[in-house]
């Protein structure tokens, strides 16, 4: 399932948050939403999940999903915040089970088919051993471990993931990567909020570079990222290498300006 967002515009307090964002995002895709902070990333992103109004249109495959049911909307697309709360006393498991919710009955049992796709979420973020935990006890990193299960375990043909990385250690967020990528390989449209930008350049199909709320740049990373950018966009200086065919960047210095912020 293809997603079209065209010429999307967030508006509060009367001002434009983001203005006429348009992006694709196809099956098999792996892409980054890239800013600085105030980019208005995590906002086209809430946009996109019909969580905010907005203007413009999105599309999900065909149809505009303002047609679209919220159990409708809710198998095509999952969506993975940048808050990791949960507030309810109930064990890890019955949290990825959530993202059953879609495809149950009201107060019907959970299928085999729900069983294995909670079981393999879990086990492909590496939290199959912390299933009969309460959930309200986790560390930072394991909550967000378990949230990214919870959106895995849709099983979506689409998925919005808003910094998925944040407050993991390195071997965490290599492994987030890699689960999103083998995802996106698979068949499903992913695309996350993040600002390694070696992560960046490694992992991912595409890059979407937002700025004061509007698109600047689309396109594979070893295109889009570079100096010129980071110092315009970023405001930094970067070092720029490349190991065993992956390029790396190093925001190195910040350069004399500030980043734009409106």
């Amino acid at each position: 399932m293809r997603l079209e967002a065209r010429a999307i515009t967030v508006r509060a307090a009367g001002r434009a948050i983001v203005e006429e964002a348009s992006l694709t995002l196809v099956p098999g895709e792996f892409v980054g939403l890239l800013g600085p902070n105030g980019a208005g990333k995590s906002t086209l992103l809430r946009a996109l999940a019909g969580i905010l109004p907005h203007e413009g249109e999105v599309l999900l495959g065909e149809e505009a999903a303002r047609r679209l049911s919220s159990r409708q909307r809710a198998r095509a697309l999952a969506y993975l915040p940048q808050e990791r709360l949960v507030e309810w006393d109930i064990t890890v498991r019955e949290v990825v089970a959530l993202g059953r919710h879609p495809f149950q009955r009201r107060f019907a049992q959970l299928t085999p088919e729900d069983q294995a796709a909670i079981g393999a979420a879990l086990e492909d973020v590496d939290a199959h051993h912390l299933a009969t935990r309460p959930a309200r006890v986790l560390s930072g990193g394991e909550k967000a471990r378990v949230l990214l299960a919870r959106a895995l375990a849709v099983g979506a043909p689409l998925l919005l993931a808003d910094e998925p990385m944040a407050g993991l250690d390195p071997f965490h967020q290599l492994h987030v990567m890699e689960i999103l990528r083998a995802r996106a390989h698979a068949g499903t449209g992913v695309l996350t909020v993040l600002h390694d930008m070696t992560l960046a350049a490694r992992f991912l199909d595409r890059v979407v570079v937002m700025n004061c709320g509007h698109i600047v740049r689309s396109g594979p990373p070893a295109e889009v990222l570079d100096a010129a950018l980071l110092e315009d966009v970023y405001a930094v200086t970067p070092l720029i290498g490349e190991h065993r065919g992956s390029r790396w960047l190093l925001p190195w210095s910040r350069t004399s300006r500030r980043p734009s912020q409106d």
